[in-house]
């Protein structure tokens, strides 16, 4: 097993409040490019830790992505396909589903099991998936990171040079997880967030959030936003501010 990295810097630890993170979301997806025009389908790797500690959250994440269908469905619609990792070097993907009632039995049926993360075998799926047809974005939840950060960046910069931009949403405060969620979301071109089981509802409006982005790009998120929470409203905002 590739060793645990600790050169952990001060700004990651457990100091910054949860509406910092929440402003540097905003600032990073304001200014990622246009995932593609707003003719056709888009494409979005959800991708979640499925080891034993995310047992809790994984519920709620079954209860809250049907949102990123529903705000998409006017802009042409969204394919969503789950991947996961959990147990014993176990890695799965689901296929690409149009709909929340084809991916809520995918997800219900998928038990955490106890196990070590597999980050870089996960970003590695999404390169070799996007090589096949483009994926507009990857939204990943987790949270920890036991492998080699050095080696799962490297990766990660294939997936910035193909132009995938990664969403990472990070439950807790796990520092070495913190420092290599944020290195994946630059070198992608993506954001990072964190987030604790209190902010279900602001993981719920930044979700629908990206999948709009992925599936019609800015000017839908624009859209979107009118009469939507205030996390939703900032994003609108910035991306208006720094349209390319």
């Amino acid at each position: 097993m590739a060793p645990k990295k600790r050169d952990i810097s001060a700004s990651d630890s457990r100091t910054g409040s949860g509406g910092t993170d929440v402003q540097n979301f905003l600032n990073k997806l304001a200014s990622t490019p246009t995932a593609h025009a707003a003719k056709s389908r888009g494409r979005l790797l959800f991708a979640m830790d499925a080891t034993a500690s995310r047992e809790p959250s994984w519920d709620t994440a079954c209860q809250i992505q049907g949102d990123m269908f529903a705000q998409t469905a006017t802009l042409g619609g969204l394919d969503v396909q789950l991947a996961y990792y959990r147990g014993y070097k176990e890695f799965s993907a689901t296929p690409w589903v149009s709909t929340s009632a084809d991916l809520i039995p995918l997800m219900t049926r998928v038990r955490c099991l106890g196990g070590q993360t597999q980050v870089e075998r996960l970003l590695r799926y999404a390169v070799r998936e996007t090589a096949k047809q483009r994926i507009n974005a990857l939204v990943f939840v987790g949270d920890c990171l036991e492998e080699d950060v050095d080696q799962v960046c490297a990766v990660a910069g294939e997936l910035g040079v193909l132009g995938v931009p990664c969403f990472l949403f990070h439950e807790g405060f796990e520092p070495t997880a913190s420092r290599a969620f944020k290195q994946i979301a630059t070198l992608t071109r993506g954001a990072y967030c964190r987030f604790d089981a209190s902010s279900a509802t602001q993981l719920r409006d930044l979700l629908a959030a990206v999948a709009v982005y992925a599936a019609g790009g800015r000017k839908a998120l624009s859209d979107f936003s009118q009469g939507k929470a205030a996390t939703v409203l900032q994003i609108a905002h910035q991306v208006g501010a720094r349209r390319s």
